[in-house]
């Protein structure tokens, strides 16, 4: 997988209308965040969040679940993931972006 997809999908998770047709799950929006930190930053380097954080935790926790992927391995399950939920939106706006994706 390469790093321009990436950079692609990143780009179109990060600009979804709030109103669009496409709306990942709050599973999903954990999983983009797990990949990304992995493909960016690499394993988990904080401590886990206190007691109150609840987001912060369900972040971080997410994050470390994935620790030891690969760079590549977690660029490939991020645009994979976001292809998965574009080509099972049917829109036409998710076609269009499924197109960006793979002639990037």
């Amino acid at each position: 997988m390469s790093q321009a997809k990436f950079d692609k999908a990143v780009s179109i998770v990060q600009n979804l209308p709030k109103d669009g047709p496409v709306q990942p799950s709050q599973d999903d929006k954990l999983f983009f965040y797990s990949y990304y930190k992995q493909a960016t930053v690499g394993d988990v380097n904080t401590s886990r969040p206190g007691l109150l954080d609840f987001v912060g935790k369900a972040k971080w926790d997410a994050w470390d679940k994935v620790k030891g992927t690969s760079k590549e391995e977690a660029f490939a399950k991020y645009v994979d993931r976001l292809v998965e939920i574009l080509k099972s939106n049917d829109s036409a706006e998710s076609k269009k972006y499924v197109e960006e994706i793979e002639s990037a």
